[in-house]
């Protein structure tokens, strides 16, 4: 058929093109070169949805009346999005999504030879165009095919030609955001349906363990997203700047940069650490309120006594089956909200988590009050989600008391009981000795962020 030779020929004409290199084209001739291909990424965009639109209406149907077996049957899959799949190569996720959004934007022709348009004519129109692309169409259709049964078929219309003129020289990310706006426009009444549906689908869901990496994914509803976003983005901005420092304070207490403490987590890391924060802050406020020393969260963590005091071997956490290293079962029971249970060579448990061991709720008011939140510069952690750290260790007979207790993040935490950062307490307060790539000069320093200076340079003045 003349359209099958036409693609053929495309298909050897571009390959030979996408082997010629790039580099050769001044910085225009690439800025063409890409507006070009997507030109033509766009029409080959709209052969992708028409096929798939097509695929689907013949996955399950025969064709031409005859005995025929569909063409699922055929392949032994049980979907058209199988079907698309096996044809195409592609995952089973974007055969469903060529599917859906090709059955909107494709005419149909019914069994007597009628041709029914496209719920999208518009969409349909420009795509086949090259006008627009794929994200744009998902982003226009997605939006507006919710809503179209509660919606005057005009007044959809209307919307649709202008979120396609849009498009035409818009970027999709944007038009996306129009289309929801006017789709909540148009239909003020599915409003509450729609939300009571979203909350309806949340969920959580926590895996085991893969390699030592234990999965968790979800789904969150307008409201919670919203929280998640707002608690994320505000401890993992670039401009994040510490609490309760006074202006007059000097450099070294600040936290303004008196050490190039470099942070080496990604943001991805940073914001799965503001995320546990939160969690430790709800585990203690329940533990608090239940005025018992662990709360009901608690998690416990068994070590034998021999490795807690050599700093090396194994420890085991609950429902957990990598195990972590004693060094970190030390780390995690500087703080209540894990207890650790010490146990023999044989297995006997021979403590757990003595009262002494675990700070107050009285002392943490006090460590905050006194370091403003994790102690280490530049760190921006609330008090909440800090664990209490003996500078001192316990076990090495170390006091639970705030002259030797310190408020670090997990994230600093962890780093001072790796060993290159050191603390120790002069008066009263804390001071770091950081390693010499960090501090050449080797200097203790005083750290913390202390709430009381800011009301006594306000009182003075």
């Amino acid at each position: 058929m003349e359209a099958e030779a036409a693609i053929s020929e495309a298909i050897r004409v571009l390959a030979g093109t996408a082997a010629e290199p790039l580099a050769v084209l001044p910085d225009e001739g690439v800025y063409r070169r890409a507006s070009d291909v997507e030109r033509l990424g766009r029409l080959v965009d709209a052969l992708r949805l028409q096929a798939a639109a097509e695929l689907a209406v013949r996955a399950d149907h025969v064709s031409d009346g005859s005995a025929t077996p569909r063409l699922t049957r055929r392949l032994g899959v049980v979907s058209a999005a199988q079907v698309l799949e096996r044809a195409a190569r592609v995952s089973q996720r974007e055969a469903t999504r060529r599917i859906r959004l090709g059955t909107l934007v494709s005419p149909r022709i019914t069994p007597f030879s009628a041709v029914i348009e496209p719920p999208f004519p518009a969409v349909a129109e420009a795509l086949r165009a090259g006008e627009i692309g794929v994200d744009a169409v998902a982003a226009i259709v997605r939006p507006l095919a919710g809503a179209a049964d509660r919606i005057a078929p005009e007044m959809l219309a209307e919307a649709e030609r202008h979120l396609v003129s849009e498009a035409r020289t818009g970027l999709p990310d944007l038009v996306a955001v129009q289309a929801q706006i006017m789709g909540q426009a148009l239909d003020a009444d599915g409003a509450e349906p729609r939300e009571a549906e979203l909350r309806r689908r949340r969920t959580f869901r926590i895996g085991r363990e893969v390699d030592g990496m234990t999965p968790f994914h979800g789904l969150a509803d307008p409201v919670g997203a919203a929280l998640l976003r707002a608690a994320i983005a505000e401890r993992t901005a670039p401009s994040r700047t510490p609490r309760f420092v006074a202006d007059d304070e000097p450099a070294v207490e600040r936290g303004a940069d008196p050490l190039p403490i470099r942070d080496e987590r990604s943001r991805e890391q940073r914001a799965y650490d503001v995320l546990m924060g939160l969690l430790t802050a709800g585990v203690r406020v329940d533990r608090d309120v239940a005025t018992s020393l662990h709360g009901v969260a608690t998690v416990q963590v068994v070590v034998t006594e021999a490795d807690l005091e050599g700093g090396s071997g194994l420890a085991w956490l609950d429902d957990v089956t990598e195990p972590v290293s004693a060094r970190t079962a030390a780390e995690i029971g500087c703080d209540g909200g894990i207890a650790v249970t010490v146990v023999d060579d044989h297995g006997r448990p021979l403590r757990q988590g003595r009262r002494q061991r675990y700070f107050t709720a009285a002392q943490r008011r006090a460590l905050a009050v006194r370091d403003g939140g994790c102690a280490m510069p530049q760190c921006t952690a609330p008090p909440s989600w800090t664990h209490a750290h003996h500078v001192v260790e316990w076990q090495h007979g170390g006091a639970t008391d705030v002259d030797n207790g310190v408020l670090l993040c997990a994230y600093h935490h962890h780093l001072v009981h790796e060993g290159d950062f050191r603390l120790r307490m002069l008066e009263g307060l804390p001071q770091l000795l950081a390693p010499p790539w960090v501090d050449p000069e080797q200097q203790w320093r005083r750290i913390g962020r202390a709430r009381w200076k800011g009301g006594a340079t306000a009182r003075a003045a």
